[in-house]
């Protein structure tokens, strides 16, 4: 790891944000404990995603199981493609990424290659095992999704899951009545996924459990505009696009969202306006927008559900660039899938402008037959048969969990009227991984000042907004202090009486804390205390009674 990133990866184990996971049993790759000040700064971060994307918008938010039944995954096409290529040694049977290895070697090689190709780079380049020296290697797929057991039968098969996003994509039918059938529909979910890495080594980079923020963009494939444009028009993007990259250049070009989108750079309104809220979002994350870039994915690249894919990257001291959220337009495949998986309606509707007529089948069930085929179970099919608006088309595989048999059946045709239009949504996927944008928030906040590290983090996103300080030990200031804490504490404070004060500025500036407030001589006298600026480390007096007011004042203003 580069210094910067040792230098934070170390702060964070000492002082509390977060540290490996298990370390008394040996730890565990990939796992990672949130302390206090961690779990506040990721609460702090996810609060201000929502405030830039789910927020501002009314869009919903959901909280689904991590937990999948298999047809669910098969259905997405998970099963049959997540998967990374795993290389291993001959001599020592340790398993590792393929193509991190090539990376390591300083070879290149497509996402898209075949194990055979990934094997040849490998032996082309004389790649030889990080743990024993070896240089034979076989390359295979591996599933990088945990396997689990529902219940205690075999066939009670589920995965952990890798995303958020198939929870929101199963219940589409759902939300969409709950939302009154309004198209366009964005749905966020903030939880955490599972990832069956095969070799986490790069800490905080690489995990087998993180936290997630998706948001999934319903939209109507025939009318895809997005009606918040102005709210990111004039943005300029770095984007290392596909057509730039197939000629082998990486350097990105510079755009606003207007051209990207008129020049075919990017494909839909809402994956562009995704992308300048991306940049917004890393920016008030303390990442300077020119040390941010979004790379396509190109052809073969992109998972299996995606016509368009831009990784927002962000430039790491001594790292490279380093992908911190992805950017989907993953079409109707997702809904389109479990559609067809299950046979439910998972159709939205618009209203036309003009209602036309239509000859069209009108399918409707015999109750007579029904009633003599399942005599325990009719009325729970009829009930659910009495809820459905719309009896044109094809009549739905089942009914509260009933087969609907072609004996149950009764179709003709007629002329109807037809005033909505229906059709199967697309999809448009903002998606990031918190604790990689915490470890590159960290590190961007992360600097010296003379012999003490500063980190200044946005002072919205500090886990704590004020340290309480007396200036020595004597009662009376102590006692004025811890009077002041209350008050402080509602923004999030920590009192410290420990040591020098210069050492207790020197703790607090080093968690990122924004506000130093000290009682002192002078506090006894009219009540005035020392108010003192992380990033400056300015001084100023302010009447202690008028503390939280001021408190309020310097952390909106920044």
């Amino acid at each position: 790891m580069p210094d910067r990133l040792d230098a934070v990866m170390e702060l964070a184990r000492r002082r509390g944000f977060f540290w490996p996971a298990y370390e008394t049993y040996g730890g565990s790759a990939g796992l990672y404990v949130f302390g206090d000040l961690g779990v506040k700064l990721s609460a702090n971060m996810a609060d201000l995603w929502r405030d830039i994307f789910v927020r501002p918008y009314g869009f919903m938010e959901v909280d689904t199981p991590c937990l999948l039944p298999a047809p669910i995954l098969e259905a997405s096409g998970h099963v049959s493609n997540f998967k990374d290529p795993m290389a291993e040694c001959a001599s020592c049977s340790r398993k590792y990424r393929a193509d991190h290895l090539i990376g390591e070697a300083g070879g290149k090689v497509s996402e898209a290659a075949s194990p055979d190709e990934m094997l040849a780079s490998m032996e082309g380049l004389k790649v030889r095992c990080p743990e024993c020296g070896g240089s034979s290697w076989t390359v295979r797929p591996f599933l990088t999704m945990f396997e689990t057991g529902i219940g205690p039968y075999a066939e009670g098969k589920g995965y952990l899951r890798p995303e958020t996003a198939q929870g929101i994509f199963v219940e589409f039918n759902r939300l969409l009545e709950i939302e009154r059938e309004r198209v366009p529909l964005g749905i966020a979910q903030v939880g955490r996924g599972f990832r069956n890495e095969i070799s986490p080594r790069q800490g905080m980079v690489r995990l087998r459990e993180l936290h997630m923020m998706e948001l999934e963009m319903f939209v109507d494939p025939e009318d895809a505009t997005c009606p918040y444009m102005e709210d990111v028009r004039g943005t300029r993007l770095l984007l290392l696009d596909g057509a730039r990259l197939a000629e082998g250049s990486e350097e990105p070009r510079e755009a606003s969202v207007e051209d990207a989108l008129s020049q075919g750079m990017i494909k839909t309104e809402w994956l562009a306006f995704f992308m300048a809220l991306s940049q917004r979002f890393l920016t008030e994350l303390g990442i300077p927008p020119e040390r941010q870039r979004f790379r396509e994915k190109l052809s073969g690249e992109r998972a299996h559900y995606s016509a368009q894919t831009f990784d927002h990257e962000v430039l790491m001291d001594g790292m490279g660039w380093l992908e911190v959220a992805g950017h989907a337009y993953r079409t109707d495949y997702d809904v389109a899938s479990h559609m067809k998986k299950t046979g439910a309606d998972y159709l939205a509707s618009v209203r036309l402008a003009r209602p036309t007529r239509e000859r069209r089948r009108i399918w409707s069930i015999n109750v007579g037959a029904l009633k003599a085929a399942q005599p325990e179970r009719w009325k729970e099919v009829l009930k659910e048969y009495g809820g459905i608006k719309d009896r044109t088309g094809e009549p739905p595989v089942s009914l509260a969990g009933v087969r609907v048999e072609p004996s149950f059946l009764v179709t003709k045709e007629d002329e109807v009227v037809v005033e909505t239009r229906k059709f199967v949504p697309h999809v448009v996927e903002p998606s990031f991984g918190l604790e990689r944008l915490m470890l590159a928030c960290m590190v961007h906040a992360y600097s010296r000042q003379e012999d003490r590290t500063v980190l200044k983090l946005p002072y919205r996103l500090a886990p704590v907004k004020v340290g309480v300080f007396p200036l020595v030990n004597r009662a009376e200031m102590e006692k004025t202090a811890k009077e002041l804490l209350p008050a402080a504490r509602k923004e999030g404070a920590v009192y410290d009486e420990s040591g020098s004060i210069g050492r207790r500025y020197a703790r607090i500036d080093e968690i990122g804390v924004p506000l130093g407030i000290t009682v002192d001589g002078q506090t006894l006298q009219d009540g005035t205390v020392t108010v003192r600026d992380r990033d400056t480390w300015r001084q100023e007096r302010v009447n202690a009674a008028e503390i939280p007011s001021e408190i309020r004042k310097r952390l909106t203003a920044s």
